[in-house]
């Protein structure tokens, strides 16, 4: 291998200008793929991590009320014209227990039992229609960490205290400290102080959100002892279908993934990922092109060197060698340049760039990106390195 190692790296420092052309058009190749695709997972990482940092990744709540329909009895027909049912607020049957189980299910990271349903707030004249969301702070704060988002007072939650949106407080004129009276369709009425105000970020939720203890919640939407909805957060977040669908079969309950309720978001960061696969695939054509049309104008070039070499003793399988470690130094030289021009580049997104979103380097993207750029190198030398070591000798020397 000593002999192939230096006959090809003899052959690239005589083409120097050549060979310096194709590393840099390597380089160049592997840098738009290292670049591109930290660019679009740090994207993709920011979105999802934005959408789902204000929602539960799986939200278990009891199944819908369908018509009962009395089957015929004996043969007959049946014209049938069904109204579906308005789906009233109820509680999940024995949420406790699926809430132990739940707590135990493999990936499932936190479990939060919530009690919620529409209300009005009103303040003097003022009336805002608002959710209200009765939870255990212990269990919520798993899910969405609502303390860290508090703007004024505190994130406590108690007998005749209240946490409220940002957005829902300036529309009533309301401060840290102030009463807030809320009704709802139930009949419940109950006067609460304002602990605390959040800003999630989401006009909706600050404008509609207000947070209670899971009794007080209970008694104004005259559902005792009751839970509406179980929510859940997973170890792996795209994998949250088929763990719902898993805890769908095993609880008979109405389980719904972020995946299912925010199919658009999904399809765009499906679109996204292919649209980055499409980008390297074709860069890594454009590579495997390049080195294999450098490597087959060397042997063109060096055919009369090619003959001599094989006249003194260099087998066929030796001169394969040479051409293939030519492509595999092109490929290896190429992503190391590459490499270190995209960190660069993500390097100066993250410090000089827009600062929408942080760009996270994965070494591993680095360590596939240079295996890559390898194999393609080697791949793209077999062509050439073939026919180089079919070569003639005889005929190869005569080459003018």
């Amino acid at each position: 291998m000593w002999t192939e190692w230096t006959i090809a790296t003899r052959f690239l420092r005589e083409g120097r200008a050549q060979s310096t052309l194709i590393l840099v058009g390597i380089g160049v190749g592997v840098a738009v793929i290292v670049f591109i695709t930290a660019l679009i997972t740090g994207l993709q990482h920011n979105i999802v991590d934005r959408t789902l940092g204000t929602q539960s990744h799986i939200r278990l709540s009891p199944p819908d009320e369908v018509n009962r329909i009395v089957p015929l009895d004996g043969p007959a027909t049946r014209m049938l014209l069904e109204t579906r049912r308005a789906q009233r607020l109820r509680s999940i049957n024995n949420w406790q227990q699926l809430r132990d189980v739940l707590d135990d299910f493999p990936q499932v990271t936190a479990v939060s039992p919530i009690i919620s349903g529409p209300a009005f707030a009103r303040r003097g004249e003022a009336l805002q229609s608002v959710a209200l969301v009765g939870i255990d702070p212990r269990r919520y704060q798993q899910i969405l960490p609502v303390s860290e988002d508090i703007v004024a007072g505190a994130f406590r939650i108690g007998a005749g205290e209240a946490v409220i949106g940002k957005q829902l407080s300036i529309d009533l004129g309301v401060s840290v400290g102030d009463k807030l009276r809320l009704e709802t369709g139930q009949g419940g009425d109950s006067v609460v102080n304002v602990a605390g105000i959040f800003e999630l970020g989401v006009r909706e939720l600050d404008a509609r959100y207000v947070y209670l203890d899971m009794s007080q919640a209970q008694s104004l939407l005259d559902l005792p002892g009751a839970a509406t909805v179980i929510d859940l957060t997973v170890n792996d977040i795209f994998k949250a279908d088929t763990i719902a669908t898993h805890i769908r079969r095993l609880t008979g309950q109405k389980v719904e993934s972020w995946m299912e309720t925010n199919a658009q978001l999904l399809n765009a960061l499906r679109s996204q990922s292919m649209s980055t696969t499409m980008i390297s695939v074709f860069v890594a054509l454009s590579v495997a092109l390049g080195i294999a049309s450098v490597l087959s104008v060397s042997v063109v070039q060096r055919t009369r060197e090619i003959g001599i070499l094989r006249a003194i003793g260099i087998t066929r399988a030796q001169m394969l060698r040479v051409f293939l470690i030519q492509g595999a130094l092109f490929g290896l030289l190429g992503s190391l340049l590459g490499g270190i021009s995209g960190v660069g580049l993500v390097v100066a997104f993250n410090n000089f760039g827009p600062r929408l979103f942080y760009i996270p380097v994965n070494p591993w993207l680095l360590v596939a990106a240079t295996a890559l750029a390898t194999l393609t190198g080697v791949i793209a030398a077999a062509i050439p390195a073939r026919r180089a070591a079919r070569l003639d000798p005889v005929v190869a020397i005569r080459h003018v």
